[in-house]
């Protein structure tokens, strides 16, 4: 069954829109203006120094590139050497769904259990310790770099007493900790949340902040704050294909989710929206299968529901259980208008 209007509701990702009004209006008001390439322009070295301000990490790098794979991709390799390879929860996003763009470049993703998409320091301490007390180490990879994202591949969130104890391991084991902001926003939007930018430049090597999954067309600012420095990182950048010759794009587009609390606005639209839509499901009797604070809910569904509500609602697939049912992500974002969650709710 279709919409009234012959079309289905959209809630499979938060990356199907285009970029936010306020964004396109300044790429508008810019186009035929003449700025040098490669990120050495003036709107770039503002969206820089406010990220800066922002993280708290006056003396931090910022890099923008386009997207996510790529973007951990070249971090990865910028951070480790030839014989490490990067830590990560066994869903994590670099493990499961990047496609072997990690092993690509020549390192090993080492995967530990996870609970709920994170992995708990006690999991981190066995993989460091394991390899470094076994007499064959030198036959085997390194693990070099913890990679996590927040919020995780499952839409839960490390707190802030979780990322110190595994920046504690990671000092222990000179590891970098690099984390993956895809969809940082939301994770900053999010009511259960204690961890703020400021902490990531604290704790973090490296972290990137999301563009393309939180209203910009694309783009993705990677922040080195200062505690392990990535050397000739721009040369990486070009070696990896990520360099954006027509760097302003992606600086006009910082710059402006940057001004004024855009990025957090777009951030708490997504949320609020989710969360409205996680207390249709539970006043409906739906199970969600699990709880989950950020963007993405987690519906679980009998084989008549799953039907009923895929003809008129585009979902994202996710798994299916041993009981049968079949797990189902619903995501909003930056642009889930309230009529359309209204029409969502309408349909369960």
């Amino acid at each position: 069954m279709q919409q009234a209007d012959g079309t289905k509701l959209f809630f499979a990702s938060d990356y199907q829109e285009g970029a936010h009004p306020a964004i396109l209006r300044r790429l508008v008001e810019t186009n035929l203006e003449k700025t040098a390439g490669y990120g050495f322009d003036p709107y770039t070295e503002s969206a820089r120094a406010k990220i800066r301000e922002a993280c708290q990490s006056p003396e931090a790098e910022v890099f923008l590139l386009v997207g996510g794979t790529q973007t951990n991709a070249t971090v990865i390799d910028a951070l480790l050497c030839p014989w490490q390879g990067a830590v990560a929860a066994e869903t994590g996003h670099i493990a499961v769904h990047e496609a072997g763009a990690i092993e690509l470049g020549g390192h090993k993703v080492l995967t530990v259990p996870q609970t709920e998409g994170k992995m708990t320091a006690e999991a981190l301490e066995k993989a460091f310790s394991g390899y470094w007390a076994d007499e064959n180490r030198e036959h085997m990879v390194m693990p070099g770099l913890v990679y996590l994202s927040q919020p995780t591949e499952y839409g839960t969130l490390y707190s802030l007493k979780e990322l110190e104890g595994i920046r504690a391991l990671c000092d222990r084991y000179d590891a970098a900790l690099y984390v993956d902001g895809a969809r940082l926003a939301y994770a900053l939007a999010a009511s259960e949340n204690d961890v703020t930018l400021a902490d990531l430049g604290r704790l973090c090597d490296a972290f990137y902040i999301g563009g393309t999954k939180c209203g910009a067309l694309f783009g993705e600012a990677v922040v080195f704050p200062g505690r392990r420095k990535a050397p000739h990182f721009f040369t990486v950048v070009k070696q990896h294909g990520a360099l954006l010759a027509k760097g302003r794009i992606a600086g006009i587009q910082f710059d402006t989710l940057f001004t004024d609390g855009l990025y957090e606005a777009a951030g708490r639209n997504a949320v609020e929206a989710a969360n409205r839509i996680r207390a249709a499901l539970r006043e409906r009797g739906i199970p969600l299968a699990l709880e989950t604070p950020t963007n993405q809910i987690f519906v679980s569904l009998d084989d008549d529901q799953l039907r009923r509500l895929s003809d008129r609602v585009a979902m994202d697939y996710w798994e299916r259980t041993p009981e049968g049912r079949t797990v189902m992500r619903i995501a909003t974002s930056w642009a889930t208008a309230e009529e359309d969650v209204d029409r969502l709710i309408a349909c369960l």
